[in-house]
């Protein structure tokens, strides 16, 4: 089973740029997504980007040309550039890994705090 661990969270002005990153203890080459999810208080975990093994991407409409997934499969990692944060994007940050069984599995999560 593999064990996911993130990194990079923190506090930023708005306006600044953070990059998180996640750390798989086993190889990325066998999931078939990768992914960054984030949740607000009192709001549901929603999706922020995915990665596909293919390398096709997914974003939310609101990270759209601010936020930019990849992934590192020498390194085992995944990581999420944000660029031009925005006080709505705080939350705790999570990163998601999806087996081709449809298994997903979790990181504890690293908290993004942007102030105005």
């Amino acid at each position: 089973q593999v064990q996911l661990v993130e990194s990079g969270g923190g506090l930023v002005q708005a306006g600044g740029s953070l990059r998180l990153s996640c750390a798989a203890s086993a190889s990325i080459l066998s999931f078939a997504s990768m992914g960054w999810y984030r949740q607000a208080p009192g709001k549901q975990r929603e999706l922020v980007a995915d990665i596909t093994s293919g390398g096709s991407t997914n974003y939310a409409d609101s990270v759209k040309g601010r936020f930019t997934i990849s992934r590192d499969y020498a390194k085992n990692r995944v990581e999420l550039q944000m660029n031009s944060l925005k006080p709505e994007d705080t939350a705790i940050y999570y990163c998601g890994l999806t087996n081709w069984g449809a298994n997903q599995y979790w990181g504890r999560g690293t908290q993004v705090t942007v102030s105005s």
